[in-house]
């Protein structure tokens, strides 16, 4: 697993494919995203093993990275490699990357 602030994952993602895999509720991805990022709510991330495993880099994430953390710690569990926690979540990003990115 890796970890990338906000700064470092925007470079990132400038020249390189990731998955991006946001593990918040459906209510709090509608307040706010990345751009191409899937909701897979965190109680709903063993059901979805197969978009993790198939993806060559999933990059997760949450609110404040707490919860993409464990998601992590599960997938890695499950023998899924290629894993990217986001630190600080989307808040981190909207305070340091898309600075119109609403909060909340």
């Amino acid at each position: 697993m890796q970890r990338m602030n906000a700064a470092q994952l925007a470079e990132y993602l400038k020249t390189s494919k990731a998955s991006l895999i946001d593990v918040r509720e459906p209510w709090e991805f509608e307040i706010c995203q990345l751009d191409d990022s899937i909701n897979i709510p965190m109680a709903q991330v063993p059901r979805h093993l197969s978009t993790f495993a198939t993806a060559k880099v999933s990059v997760v994430i949450c609110h404040h990275g707490v919860r993409s953390l464990h998601v992590i710690q599960y997938l890695q569990q499950q023998g899924i490699k290629d894993l990217i926690n986001l630190e600080g979540g989307v808040d981190a990003w909207a305070r340091q990357v898309d600075i119109n990115m609403p909060l909340y």
